[in-house]
């Protein structure tokens, strides 16, 4: 791909369906090359009549610059993005916008994304919940707070995870009492990351579900991850028996349990 022309590169990122590889290898290509070419390329395709190109010019502008990339390359991409939202339309570009917004980081995504945090399309939702992940004012927690109980689930756990653990350091009633909430959804990742998010606030609801979870048939990394947060060592001989007894588990799995398993006993000398 570093051997391709910008055009090359952009007539690639166009091909295919939104998750086709090659275009989004063309992508990350564009991002890291940086520089006025790509930029002004990008930002030809976000006001273009196709909504795929839309969607594109978006992708790129996302994280144009790649890891290197200036406050002020960062602002110029964040005022092109924030500028189309407002008279953006289609959910699927609207979405990637959220998202972009959200690698972005510009505090002004939070009051531009509020009017679409009761979209129709959860795509739109989604995109809501990437843009209001890193900021900490009371605008955007409130909204993760809303969209931690949305209809969609997938919008619900990205939300969770946004508050629980993105957002460590918030800590208000209201906010753990949507993560408790969310202890009795019938996804074990989503319940993981509300106990998880429960866990790092030392909120005692959370011992008992977490019992729970450590006693079941299936134990998934998040909960492990939550026991060792919480600092409670009484759930130490549920994780014993993890470590030590039959079942299988992948490498990860057993690296953080050892590493709750040690934590804990820290904990009790």
């Amino acid at each position: 791909m570093n051997n391709r022309s910008t055009p090359e590169l952009i007539a690639l990122a166009l091909q295919g369906d939104e998750e086709d590889e090659t275009a989004w290898e063309a992508i990350r290509e564009l991002r890291e090359r940086g520089g006025d070419e790509v930029f002004q390329a990008a930002v030809t395709l976000l006001h273009s009549e196709s909504s795929h190109e839309r969607g594109r010019g978006t992708d790129i502008l996302a994280q144009l610059g790649g890891r290197k990339r200036s406050d002020a390359l960062v602002t110029k991409c964040a005022d092109e993005v924030l500028s189309a939202l407002s008279t953006e339309q289609d959910a699927a570009v609207l979405g990637s916008m959220g998202a972009a917004l959200g690698h972005l980081r510009d505090p002004r995504a939070v009051a531009a994304l509020q009017p679409f945090e009761d979209h129709p399309d959860a795509d739109v939702r989604m995109g809501v919940v990437m843009g209001m992940a890193p900021h900490r004012t009371p605008a955007a927690i409130q909204t993760l707070i809303h969209l931690s109980r949305d209809r969609d689930e997938d919008v619900r756990n990205w939300a969770t995870f946004s508050l629980g653990s993105l957002a460590e350091e918030v800590d208000t009633p209201e906010l753990r009492d949507a993560l408790f909430d969310r202890l009795t959804e019938s996804d074990a990742e989503l319940r993981g990351e509300a106990l998880v998010g429960l866990a790092l606030r030392k909120d005692p609801r959370v011992l008992e579900p977490l019992r729970r979870e450590l006693e079941g048939n299936t134990v998934i990394i998040l909960a492990v991850e939550a026991a060792q947060a919480l600092e409670d060592v009484s759930l130490l001989p549920l994780l014993l028996p993890l470590r030590d007894g039959p079942g299988e588990a992948d490498s990860f799995f057993r690296a953080v349990l050892e590493e709750a398993i040690t934590h804990l006993e820290a904990l009790t000398r």
